[in-house]
């Protein structure tokens, strides 16, 4: 059995904001991680920490890019056991996108039609919670999530752990701290 690695954020960005405002939701971001120090996220989301408009795969740090920049993200991670199949699934799918960047979109008419409850499915288009959602799927991890997944759906699934609650950039100071135990 091996583990991946849930991160659900919220930035404080405008677009975050502004889905917060409409979702009641304390977290708008989810990203995927393959190892507990958080080395490398994944996700659909900003390309350009500056540039809220051009979106895509992306490989997030909580010490760089985006989570730099809006150094008071509040995030909560979680740890799910799946088999070594599934996890390796996993990775395949993403090192697939990862080689293959350029065919990937973030779905940005998908993000809005959530609010009306509408799903749009584009080939290689994704927002955030859509891509996670997606990376279960094909690696056949039984886990249950609404069609129009939202970054809060997740909190709803069992079999999760939760790992870590706080400001984003102080978890490499608690996982130091754990370590240390």
């Amino acid at each position: 059995m091996k583990k991946v690695y849930i991160l659900l954020t919220h930035t404080g960005t405008i677009l975050s904001k502004a889905i917060k405002l409409y979702t009641s939701h304390e977290y708008t971001h989810v990203s995927i991680a393959l190892d507990e120090k958080l080395d490398r996220l994944y996700s659909f989301g900003r390309i350009n920490p500056y540039n809220p408009f051009i979106g895509g795969f992306v490989h997030e740090s909580i010490n760089n890019g985006t989570f730099k920049r809006f150094h008071n993200t509040q995030a909560r991670l979680y740890c799910l056991e799946i088999s070594d199949y599934r996890f390796n699934r996993i990775k395949h799918i993403i090192n697939n996108m990862n080689r293959n960047r350029g065919k990937y979109h973030f779905n940005t008419i998908g993000l809005f039609l959530v609010v009306l409850n509408i799903k749009l499915r584009r080939n290689n288009y994704f927002y955030c919670a859509e891509f996670v959602k997606y990376l279960f799927d094909q690696s056949g991890t039984d886990i249950l999530l609404p069609e129009i997944t939202k970054p809060a759906d997740f909190l709803k699934l069992n079999d999760l752990t939760m790992i870590y609650q706080g400001k984003l950039k102080d978890y490499t100071l608690f996982l130091n701290k754990k370590l240390l135990i």
